[in-house]
């Protein structure tokens, strides 16, 4: 085998190698952004617990006289819906746009397209 064509066997396994390894990139920042997700929706939850957890127990007091302590609750469980749609929305747009990236590596490399396709 001639020196040339080894050093294009090298160079086609290097940027094989380079496209794999964008993509574990590319999908390790997928997993973050997919755990920004279970964040968001977790803090999407918690005010929802918290103001049925306040309706199952209005018999047990009156509104009027608690509203000092209900109103700042109330204002935290909307900050606290606020970030969590935050959250969860720009991780969506995060995970939709690694998806495409690592499409776009795949119709590019038909090595790549090999070893990802499952179907």
């Amino acid at each position: 085998m001639s020196s040339a064509a080894i050093d294009e066997i090298v160079l086609q396994n290097s940027q094989v190698n380079l496209r794999l390894n964008e993509i574990q990139l590319l999908l390790s920042e997928k997993r973050t952004s997919l755990s920004a997700l279970q964040a968001g929706i977790a803090l999407l939850a918690l005010p929802l617990s918290v103001v049925s957890f306040l309706v199952a127990t209005s018999s047990l007091y009156v509104i009027l006289e608690v509203l000092w302590l209900l109103a700042p609750l109330l204002a935290l469980c909307i900050v606290l819906v606020g970030l969590g749609s935050y959250l969860v929305v720009r991780a969506i747009v995060r995970i939709r746009g690694f998806d495409r990236k690592i499409r776009s590596i795949e119709d590019a490399d038909t090595v790549v397209r090999e070893l990802i396709e499952v179907d």
